[in-house]
């Protein structure tokens, strides 16, 4: 009888040991992450908790650096730009032509007497350069071709990262090894855009609020209008808070061994205390974008429009849409680039002695 109870007595000592032990192993890891963050919630924050070194170039000279890296590097980064152009459009076809002609005739059959002469000109390629950049000469892509179209763009950013990872170490670096290497950590690099996507819901609210406030008329009254850009700007912050850290994450978990929910720990670690000047540069990353857009389509459209009046006969010559195809995985080098340098900034400044 002794036996049988000192047995029970160890079996249930054994079992609360192991019920015991996932829950000492969260209240460590609960312990550990409020080690790391400072904030807390209805809590003041202290300056001295939260301040971090953050040692960066001027907005200019930052990317002026970028730009040189990528010159530096123009024949691999050009050729990986042709290779996932011809991807892109041999999966999910090239910008219609047709649409662009439609578009146009449509923009100079709509357009009144007021826009007319030089900036009339310029403002009718305004409006046809936000509908190409926006997509409106794509038309309806199916299911199939949307999800290709995201794997393509995952690809173009991982053969960035892997290529930059390389070149900045100091090797010898070809396009084949960066394509055939890069492409490995693709599951992760998609759970983490997936949270990205999740994280930009309360932006994407804050549009579709904007839309439908429009057309109601709602933005025309005075204290309805204030509330609502109050709460569109709080949605906004919002997602431009959690974006921050997970746009770090997608250059950690391109890194071996590294799984999407680790990378996105170590990224919301590095961005404590600097997240409003990584987020400047951000939005500093995406302007520039805007406006290498701008100032490079415009005058095509231009000139596109100009050459066709003179020779009619090569109306059917797609020179915006192949502009198109071709700007878009530069952009996306463009931008994976600059990130990663930045990124780079944050883990040799952490790295640094104090």
């Amino acid at each position: 009888m002794k036996d049988k109870k000192v047995n029970k007595k160890l079996g249930h000592s054994v079992i609360n040991k192991k019920a015991k032990k996932p829950l000492r192993a969260t209240k460590n890891r609960l312990s550990l992450y409020l080690k790391r963050r400072p904030h807390r919630s209805f809590r003041r924050t202290r300056r001295r908790d939260y301040a971090r070194s953050f040692e960066l170039p001027g907005y200019i000279k930052f990317t002026k650096s970028v730009a040189k890296l990528v010159w530096e590097n123009r024949k691999i980064f050009l050729t990986l730009t042709l290779v996932y152009a011809v991807l892109m459009a041999l999966v999910t076809g090239m910008a219609s032509q047709d649409i662009y002609s439609s578009l146009v005739d449509t923009i100079k059959t709509t357009s009144t007497d007021t826009i007319t002469g030089f900036w009339g000109e310029i403002g009718k390629a305004g409006l046809l350069f936000v509908s190409t950049a926006t997509g409106g000469l794509n038309g309806s892509l199916s299911d199939v071709e949307q999800v290709f179209s995201i794997i393509i763009i995952l690809m173009v950013w991982m053969s960035s990262i892997w290529l930059l990872r390389n070149i900045l170490a100091g090797h010898k670096v070809k396009l084949r090894d960066g394509l055939y290497n890069s492409s490995a950590p693709i599951i992760s690099t998609f759970v983490v855009v997936l949270l990205l996507m999740i994280q930009l819901l309360p932006l994407a609210v804050a549009i579709i609020g904007y839309s439908a406030a429009s057309s109601t008329g709602l933005l025309k009254s005075g204290v309805e209008s204030m509330l609502f850009w109050f709460a569109a700007g709080s949605l906004s912050l919002i997602s431009l808070y959690f974006i921050t850290s997970t746009i770090f994450a997608l250059i950690i978990v391109t890194l071996p061994g590294i799984y999407p929910f680790k990378a996105i720990e170590i990224a919301g670690d590095l961005v404590i205390g600097r997240r409003l000047r990584i987020l400047l540069r951000l939005l500093w990353l995406a302007a520039t974008v805007v406006i290498f857009w701008a100032i490079t389509v415009i005058p095509l459209i231009l000139f596109d429009g100009w050459i066709k009046v003179i020779f009619a006969a090569i109306n059917w010559l797609p020179i915006i849409p192949v502009y198109i195809l071709l700007l878009s995985p530069l952009t996306i080098i463009w931008v994976s680039s600059y990130i990663y340098l930045l990124y780079r900034k944050a883990v040799d400044d952490e790295s640094s002695p104090a």
